[in-house]
């Protein structure tokens, strides 16, 4: 759900005055990343397939097919560490190279522009279909329209949200962290700067904090459990931590590496040469949370240590997916062949507004060819749903995504065009 570029770079730093020759092999930390869109792509309809998989019933049948479909929900932490990774660049940046820190201002701005505008529309037109006699509450306007809806435990609707809008847990997630990300960056990098510490330092605090913010989802997660279970908690943001991370891990790596350090890049290398390898992983591990060991199917977090295995095993499947496109030379290699093509980019630009509709045309196509609930073809469903979705995706992305991130200009001057292209990827 977070836009493929970095679009939070210091219009000034020392690297903007004075680049540094880089080698092509080198991650790209800013512009617009081809196979970071491909995954985004993939994250976003594999969530689409998940609600109809379950809507069908298919989801929910004994069977290997049932248990992998059951688990498609896997798509969101896949979003929360592409969220960590492109936001928190910018910060890392700040640390290591000791270039301005981004403006929080027009950092909430551009988050602002970016994802409320076409989910305010989402929202109006899921009310007035299926709100009832809630549809003239201030209430349920309030906390759906400003994303409070997670923090409502005794709120009207069955499920994680009204009727067209029960993916939204989710987005309220990340606006969660998009509001304390900045403070989360403040405590790091006072972490890693204290005592003037080299940039090798720096970078190394910069992950130990971080491993402890991520460690501190399972103490989240048993806190849940204790004295009593509090299902509610399950959808704040401190228990999806461990799914910011990652990305935010990566971040750090992937401009500790345009510094010149050896031991980053070198890392990076290893994990693009075994992106066949990661990827493998992330498919065992996906397997694995598909067996009773992340619990029963469609309910939620029923037990603690469920709970923590899912966390554990959805995290490796991000991570293993991630890390090489955000490691990787932007050009070349398994990652950006299958991942960065016209296609995907496409379906990547796009999908935040598939998140958003996928729930209204899901409903709207099953009240139109009269299925019950837990019924019918998976395929047959998928199909026209996916396209209807992606229809309506387009329209959004060009009518109401693009012009309100145009209003951006007028929060954030672009930087002066030298600066900018230096900022950008070596070719």
């Amino acid at each position: 759900m977070t836009e493929t570029g970095s679009s939070e770079i210091p219009a000034s730093s020392p690297r903007a005055e004075n680049p540094r020759p880089v080698s092509p092999d080198l991650p790209a930390t800013g512009g617009r990343q081809a196979s970071l869109d491909g995954l985004r792509a993939i994250a976003a309809f594999g969530v689409l397939l998940f609600h109809v998989s379950i809507e069908t019933g298919t989801a929910l049948r004994e069977g290997f097919l049932g248990g992998v479909l059951a688990r498609g929900e896997v798509g969101v932490p896949i979003f929360f560490t592409l969220s960590g990774l492109l936001l928190y660049r910018p910060w890392a940046r700040a640390v290591l190279e000791d270039s301005p820190e981004p403006d929080t201002r027009v950092y909430l701005w551009k988050r602002l522009l970016r994802i409320m505008p076409a989910y305010w529309l989402v929202v109006v037109v899921a009310l007035l279909l299926w709100g009832g006699a809630h549809r003239g509450d201030l209430w349920t306007w309030t906390e759906m329209l400003f994303l409070l809806h997670n923090y409502d435990i005794d709120h009207w609707w069955y499920g994680l949200g009204p009727q067209g809008l029960g993916q939204m847990w989710s987005l309220s997630v990340e606006v969660a962290f998009y509001l304390t990300l900045p403070i989360m960056a403040a405590a790091l990098r006072a972490f890693a700067t204290r005592g003037g510490a080299s940039v090798a330092t720096r970078a190394r605090r910069l992950l130990i904090g971080l491993a402890v913010f991520g460690g501190l989802s399972y103490i989240y997660t048993i806190f849940e459990f204790h004295p009593d279970y509090r299902p509610w908690m399950n959808i704040w943001l401190p228990r999806s931590w461990t799914f910011f991370v990652p990305g935010m891990m990566l971040a750090v790596v992937s401009v500790w590496a345009r510094t010149g350090a050896e031991a980053p890049r070198r890392f990076g290398r290893a994990v693009h040469a075994s992106t066949g390898s990661l990827w493998l992983i992330a498919a065992l591990a996906y397997v694995i949370a598909a067996t009773p060991v992340t619990g029963a199917r469609f309910v939620g977090i029923d037990g603690m240590w469920t709970g923590l295995f899912e966390q554990i095993l959805y995290t490796t499947v991000a991570f293993c997916l991630v890390a090489p496109a955000a490691l990787g030379p932007e050009r070349g290699g398994l990652s950006a062949s299958v991942l960065g093509g016209r296609t995907m980019s496409y379906l990547g630009r796009v999908s935040y507004s598939v998140f958003l509709w996928q729930f209204v045309v899901l409903y709207l196509w099953r009240d139109f060819t009269g299925q019950a609930t837990w019924t019918g073809d998976l395929i047959l469903n998928f199909v026209p749903v996916a396209g209807l979705t992606l229809l309506m995706a387009h329209l959004t992305y060009r009518y109401v995504e693009e012009p309100a991130r145009r209003l951006i200009r007028y929060v954030a001057p672009r930087p002066h065009p030298a600066k900018e292209a230096a900022l950008q990827p070596a070719p």
